[in-house]
């Protein structure tokens, strides 16, 4: 079986790059199941319950998000009514809020999978434990649901890292979203857990982790309030490949993509 997950989509350069070159993908590949982080959709903060449609509508099966999720205001009542929809909100956010950072579901060729969403903790909000967290989304999911992608998006490597071997041999993946920069340390754990740090940024790479380098660059020297711009050159999409044995769960193999998009 194989799983395509795209790492973060930034604004509309990211859709774009997602609309381009999805397909070519597909056929190159023939993924059982696409996911993709979709947090940063809407002009790189948030996404909106159009741009949810958007995305799921160009072939993607569920999104996930992160710490963004909350930045579009129309997002919350949709999360609220669409609970056990395919869009994620982390999982470890205190009782309360809307959405679910878990979900079922069965691929084209009737798979059964589970999608999960946690946040980390350093240097980022202060919420539930993801460890603790990740072990309470397991419990819930049924045993014979062998397929389990955990996004875990946090700031730190040694946050993720230590989460992907704690959860080693008990999901088929545990993929890094969050920082926009791929990382190129991915490979399969001794259990059967295929891992990397960053999956990286979906969007466009000329810039600072995809805003306009000089709007970063003079907040950086003059440490006044900036507008952000969303950048639109060098748009690439950037995900990973698994490939995972549908019987047991275990990952075979893990594989970096990046390819670039039309130019706008």
């Amino acid at each position: 079986m194989k799983i395509l997950f795209i790492g973060d989509i930034f604004g509309s350069p990211g859709r774009r790059a997602v609309h381009d070159l999805l397909g070519g993908i597909v056929a190159a590949h023939a993924p059982d199941l696409i996911l993709a982080n979709g947090e940063n959709a809407a002009a790189g903060f948030g996404i909106t319950p159009a741009l949810v449609n958007e995305l799921l509508g160009a072939g993607i099966d569920v999104l996930t998000s992160g710490n963004h999720i909350w930045d579009r205001k129309e997002i919350f009542p949709y999360l609220a009514e669409h609970a056990g929809g395919r869009l994620l909100r982390p999982a470890n956010f205190p009782a309360g809020a809307p959405g679910q950072g878990l979900y079922l579901g069965r691929t084209r060729a009737s798979v059964p999978y589970a999608v999960l969403n946690l946040q980390g903790r350093v240097f980022m909000q202060s919420i539930d434990c993801p460890f603790r967290g990740a072990d309470a989304l397991l419990e819930q999911i049924p045993a014979e649901v062998k397929i389990r992608i955990l996004d875990m998006h946090a700031e730190t490597t040694s946050e993720k890292m230590a989460l992907g071997w704690y959860l080693d041999g008990r999901l088929t993946a545990v993929l890094g979203t969050h920082t926009h920069i791929a990382t190129a340390d991915e490979r399969v754990l001794p259990a059967g857990t295929a891992y990397i740090t960053d999956v990286g940024m979906t969007g466009p790479y000329d810039s600072v982790i995809g805003i306009e380098k000089r709007v970063v660059i003079e907040k950086f020297l003059n440490q006044l309030p900036a507008r952000f711009e969303v950048a639109k050159e060098d748009v690439r999409l950037c995900g990973v490949l698994i490939e995972a044995d549908p019987a047991d769960g275990r990952a075979v193999s893990i594989q970096r993509i990046t390819l670039p998009a039309s130019s706008a």
